[in-house]
């Protein structure tokens, strides 16, 4: 008993001390960008990355902190004004929920203490997300949604082919709009009960990757210990996952889980941040036979910004990836996946994306396949995809 009250009573203190430092602090050291802007580019480069007309991203875990995101951060790497200043149109946010001590690309277990407890506690959240993995899903999904009504017709929570669309119409005549959509990093969110599925799909969680770092109820993660497929549990929630239209996300499942879902999804899925072996020998990272069964689905691939999936130096790299994707099964299957905030050391926040445009430019891309990659893909594999989802279902929900 003095054990649980010690430990309540240290609790409590990170509470009380941590608010609005403690998160800024981890941010800090956690989120480093290498090179900060402004960031300079040759005017072809600049002229190009200005005329496109859809940028996107497919990971960032920029609400993981508590950053307020209407207001430009001098720290991290994405907020709404610079996703402004970089005329993105779309960001995926994602929300992790837990992540073991000691995490590292090659073996974790689920039982290590969870670093996101104390970062939560010192985010100031209520006790009800202190031990509560759905709740501190919910309440991030909630902080979104928050932050997009903050900027009342300047921003759209894109849930379905509709606010897609209505984001499409607005950035034709006003290219401060901006949309956000929600995924969840890791299954384990759902605490092993599909009806929180119903729960995270109304708050309008769109994209769900079925592990992250450690093993879970859906099966065995790229960084865990069992390296095994789906689970019954994990067959269920992918076939759910199928009808509500929440995206299957395989970026850190293990090879199994990823020929598994493969073999049983009915839809396209998403791999929304990830490297590629033959840059970067990583079992973290997709095999070409990997690539070969994704673009065969009709998935896409989000190529990561961060060392531990590019190597380094990482522009070259990042360019490099994106190159055998395109080589290997064609530029319509590849776009970018940042990881921006997920904890990593990055060469350059959102503002430096004209950065990837010369790159591309400087590696043989024709000005459609840069279109493409920074942004088109992405567009159309949404856009395509809710529609079958909630047009030809008859099941759309705003």
């Amino acid at each position: 008993m003095k054990k649980i009250i010690l430990f309540l009573i240290v609790l409590f203190g990170i509470y009380l001390i941590g608010i609005n430092t403690v998160p800024q602090y981890i941010e800090a050291e956690r989120n480093p960008v290498k090179a900060l802007g402004p960031y300079q580019v040759s005017p072809e480069a600049q002229t190009l990355y200005q005329s496109l007309v859809f940028i996107s991203d497919l990971h960032c875990d920029a609400l993981l902190w508590g950053r307020n995101l209407n207001k430009r951060g001098d720290q991290g790497h994405v907020d709404f004004p610079r996703m402004r200043e970089a005329n993105v149109a779309l960001e995926m946010f994602t929300i992790v929920s837990k992540s073991p001590a000691g995490q590292n690309m090659q073996s974790n277990s689920e039982d290590t203490f969870d670093n996101i407890t104390p970062l939560t506690i010192a985010k100031g959240e209520g006790p009800w997300n202190w031990f509560s993995l759905i709740n501190r899903t919910l309440s991030q999904s909630e902080a979104l949604a928050g932050f997009v009504e903050n900027e009342g017709e300047k921003a759209i929570l894109v849930k379905s082919k509709a606010n897609l669309e209505k984001l499409i119409e607005a950035r034709k005549s006003d290219k401060e709009v901006i949309g956000a959509m929600l995924g969840i990093e890791g299954g384990h969110a759902l605490e092993g009960t599909l009806e929180n599925l119903d729960a995270v799909h109304a708050a309008g969680v769109r994209m769900i990757g079925p592990t992250h770092f450690f093993d879970n109820e859906f099966g065995g993660s790229a960084h865990g210990e069992n390296g095994a497929g789906l689970t019954e549990f994990g067959k269920a929630a992918v076939k759910k996952m199928n009808e509500l239209g929440i995206f299957i996300d395989l970026a850190h499942s293990s090879a199994a889980i990823v020929d598994d879902v493969l073999n049983l999804t009915t839809e396209p899925v998403i791999i929304s941040h990830t490297g590629v072996r033959a840059v970067l020998d990583s079992q973290r990272n997709l095999s070409d036979e990997q690539i070969q069964k994704i673009a065969a689905n009709g998935g896409i691939i989000g190529i990561a910004f961060f060392d531990m999936a590019v190597g380094t130096p990482e522009l070259p790299n990042i360019i490099a990836s994106i190159k055998h994707v395109r080589d290997l099964v064609g530029v319509e299957y590849v776009a970018l996946g940042s990881d921006y905030d997920g904890s990593v050391a990055v060469p350059f926040d959102i503002t430096g994306l004209p950065l990837i445009v010369e790159g591309l430019l400087n590696a043989g891309f024709s000005e459609d396949e840069i279109r493409a990659v920074m942004g088109e893909n992405i567009k159309r594999f949404f856009f395509t995809e809710l529609e079958i989802t909630y047009g030809i279902r008859d099941s759309l929900r705003e």
